[in-house]
């Protein structure tokens, strides 16, 4: 790799691991006063406990030999002795690493003012193991889901599209978080309006975060390969940027003809929802194509997220409703408007099936584990916090700590 590309990949590194932080200010800011740290702290402690787990063995697990491999083999490098010479090897790792931090952290939305730290970070290892490693290995590793379109279709010149994490990250992350948010249960109070979010701003600083980081989520992989030369670099930033402004003005135009007024959580909201569509598909639409995305899955988020109240189960942060829903129509609108090989630009069904296929079977196994996982840790260890210390708030009884301590002086 020359001087170049490996300074595009350390600041791509950079930049998505700086998206954890982004997840924290931004689910942080959403919760009340009182749950702030807690919040906050399982995006860290996903940070901690993950990456030390993919140094050990999930970078090991995320790449298959056989197609049909359910997942590498987890002591073939342990601890990535055999590739410490190997500074290429070990740049790519880092970048992949920050993958599998953000997708666990992601999850936490879901369980806000009511989950043990200790028992998040049982879960967070575990399903890491079981789910994300795997499903790493499938998409990109060179196992099932990336073999698809060659085994269903040979004659067709199809495969998955899934550039930067729509099934790997997004609906991985939002259907674990839906397993979790049924297996803790509703907060005490559940209904429409509980509460608001105790720092707008800090939501906002969360949401300009993420945006700033997606930009090494997106291109950081295509500029490892040739960065400069006859890439779609270009191609990814543009809609990086464009699908998610336009799903931020599909966010608000809802939210004003819903309920009256355009919100900045609503406009942060509309930038992730954008953010979360766009990773699968950016290198494979048209510009305008990634605008019309956008605009899409802002309105469709912005009504997703209403589905709890109907449906009765409480996804605190809306993971679900903007994670699971944004991934999953990312996901298959590949399947139409792909550049040549979508179903209404020059292609066949083939496309749509694939799409279809990767997208379900993900959910489908990330929800199963996570509830099993979920439901297993509850029995024994516990999982949620007493209806006491939900009421007084998380952060003194959990950590010890207030997130905004004023001393009379």
């Amino acid at each position: 790799m020359d001087s170049g590309n490996t300074a595009w990949l350390v600041t791509a590194t950079a930049l998505v691991l700086f998206m954890t932080p982004g997840v924290a200010f931004f689910y942080g800011g959403l919760v009340k006063a009182k749950s702030v740290i807690s919040m906050m702290m399982m995006s860290f402690g996903a940070l901690g406990l993950v990456a030390v787990l993919w140094i050990l063995y999930g970078a090991n697990m995320s790449a298959v030999e056989s197609a049909w491999a359910f997942a590498g083999n987890p002591f073939s490098d342990f601890g990535l002795v055999g590739i410490a010479e190997d500074s290429d090897a070990l740049l790519a790792t880092a970048f992949g690493a920050t993958f599998a931090i953000i997708t666990v952290a992601l999850i936490s939305g879901a369980i806000a003012d009511r989950a043990k730290f200790g028992a998040w970070m049982v879960f967070a290892g575990i399903w890491a193991t079981l789910v994300y490693f795997p499903v790493a290995a499938w998409v990109w590793g060179g196992g099932w889901i990336y073999s698809l379109g060659s085994s269903l279709f040979p004659e067709a010149g199809v495969e998955v599209i899934d550039y930067a994490g729509g099934t790997a990250v997004h609906i991985n992350a939002g259907a674990a978080a839906l397993a979790l948010s049924l297996v803790l249960g509703k907060r005490i109070g559940f209904q429409k309006g509980i509460q608001k979010p105790h720092n707008v701003p800090l939501v906002m600083l969360g949401a300009a975060i993420l945006w700033f980081g997606w930009f090494g989520f997106n291109a950081g992989a295509e500029g490892t390969g040739a960065l400069g030369g006859e890439t779609t670099v270009g191609l990814i930033v543009l809609n990086t940027l464009g699908a998610t402004a336009a799903a931020i003005i599909g966010w608000l135009i809802i939210e004003k003809v819903k309920d009256g007024k355009a919100t900045s959580v609503g406009a942060a909201s509309g930038a992730v929802a954008g953010l979360v569509a766009i990773t699968p598909a950016c290198a494979d639409l048209a510009p305008g194509w990634a605008l019309v995305l956008g605009f899409v899955v802002g309105i469709v988020c912005a009504l997703a997220i209403e589905l709890k109240w109907k449906l009765g189960y409480d996804d605190s942060l809306d993971v679900v409703g903007i994670h699971l829903v944004g991934g999953i129509i990312g996901t298959i609108y590949l399947g139409f408007f792909a550049t040549g090989t979508g179903l209404f630009l020059g292609g066949g069904i083939e496309q749509l099936v694939v799409q279809v296929i990767s997208a379900l079977a993900v959910l489908v196994y990330s929800f199963i584990v996570a509830w099993l996982l979920g439901f297993a840790i509850e029995k024994t260890l516990g999982f949620r916090v007493k209806n006491e210390d939900e009421i007084a708030g998380v952060d003194t009884v959990i950590h010890g700590e207030e997130g905004y301590a004023i001393e009379a002086r």
